[in-house]
């Protein structure tokens, strides 16, 4: 999955970045799961929209990303509900412009 270079950008700005390597990246359909990760703080690398019906979202896996989102799951993770909420609405923004 590479996204072709727009003009005047750097190629540094864009890399590929596989489907299958879990152990560099954490990989999630669920945009709350996603947006718990972001406010949490780790780096979302990527969105594969390769699936029409629905968005990969595409994490670095980092020190401590699995217990964020295993809180998540549990419904034990506490956010700042405004950092969380704007952050939803970035990844939908992302979802439906690029």
């Amino acid at each position: 999955m590479t996204k072709p270079l727009k003009k005047g950008q750097p190629e540094d700005d864009y890399k590929y970045i596989p489907l299958d390597d879990y152990q560099n990246y954490l990989y999630t359909f669920d945009l709350g799961a996603a947006a718990s990760l972001v406010t949490a703080g780790f780096e979302l690398v990527s969105l594969d929209k390769a699936n029409p019906r629905k968005v990969q979202f595409i994490f670095r896996r980092e020190v401590g990303i699995e217990k964020v989102v295993d809180d998540y799951w549990a419904d034990r993770l506490e956010v700042k509900a405004r950092a969380f909420f704007d952050n939803v609405k970035m990844l939908k923004n992302r979802i439906y412009s690029e």
